[in-house]
């Protein structure tokens, strides 16, 4: 290296292009931020109620229906029914409690 080159380099105007490009994509990024819809904490309310209404309703109907085929199979009609059926009640209760318990655990120590 030269004694009178100093250590500044000179911008070449591909850099040019890319700091323009870094401007331009800085911008970008803001206007889509501003663009995207907002999370409202009654939208996370409404969507785990949804989940715990429909594990409410599908898990006993599953469990009712698997029942009554294995009831069909087996002939023990209504017996094999009625205990998947509440086993599926007691499931989607224990997923609710795990579904509301999650925001309630650090309110519990207090």
């Amino acid at each position: 290296m030269a004694e009178d080159e100093r250590d500044e380099v000179k911008q070449s105007p591909q850099d040019a292009r890319l700091g323009s490009l870094d401007e331009r994509l800085k911008r970008a990024e803001r206007v889509e931020g501003e663009r995207a819809p907002k999370i409202v904490s009654s939208m996370v309310v409404r969507s785990r109620g949804m989940r715990v209404a429909q594990g409410l309703v599908g898990m006993p109907l599953g469990g009712a229906i698997i029942g009554w085929l294995f009831d069909r199979l087996f002939d023990t009609a209504p017996w094999i029914m009625l205990a998947l059926m509440f086993l599926g009640f007691a499931g989607a209760v224990w997923d609710a409690m795990k579904t509301f318990g999650q925001t309630n655990d650090k309110d519990a120590g207090k």
